[in-house]
């Protein structure tokens, strides 16, 4: 088995509709073994791009091999997760010498889960979020993507239901020192 060779740039406005369909799909597949369809429904409106994070440059797209197989960034913004359809973001800058950085957006396509894409994303927000001064992360994880960020350092915080969606979806705020 050949392993692809995962390549980044960072997102820009003409890959929203690819990125939409990602994020769809990972939604619709890699929340299954954890959520209720009713539940997975709901996720669409708690969950996904905010466009913010690709006007701030700092929203990654990874490749393997030239096949768009997942996204993520992070953000020096208030907000903690949800996408453009979610309410109640904020766009209030954070303070690095006393806030976390928030890790946002991330998906892999179910084609290209175990590949290191999910690691990769995590590795450059981190680094990025070092470089403008903050000493900590902090990120809203679904229950399928929770054992990454514990594999990455990351801890949980506080165990909550979202139900904005309509229907209560689980999530755990996890957080990690940089």
């Amino acid at each position: 088995m050949t392993t692809a060779i995962l390549t980044h740039r960072f997102a820009c406005r003409d890959d929203l509709g690819l990125l939409n369909s990602l994020i769809d799909a990972a939604i619709s597949e890699l929340q299954k073994p954890f959520l209720s369809d009713s539940q997975i429904a709901s996720s669409r409106t708690i969950m996904g791009l905010d466009t913010q994070l690709i006007d701030d440059h700092t929203y990654f797209i990874v490749e393997a091999d030239g096949q768009l197989a997942g996204c993520g960034g992070w953000s020096r913004r208030a907000t903690l997760y949800g996408g453009d359809q979610s309410p109640g973001r904020s766009g209030t800058l954070l303070d690095p010498t006393r806030d976390a950085a928030r890790v946002r957006a991330m998906y892999t396509h179910p084609d290209h889960v175990r590949k290191g894409v999910g690691r990769l994303i995590l590795a450059l927000c981190e680094e990025a979020a070092r470089t403008e001064g903050f000493g900590k992360a902090e990120l809203m994880a679904t229950m399928a993507g929770e054992p990454l960020y514990r594999a990455c350092g990351y801890v949980p915080i506080e165990k909550l239901m979202d139900d904005r969606g309509g229907v209560a979806v689980p999530l755990l705020r996890m957080g990690k020192d940089l």
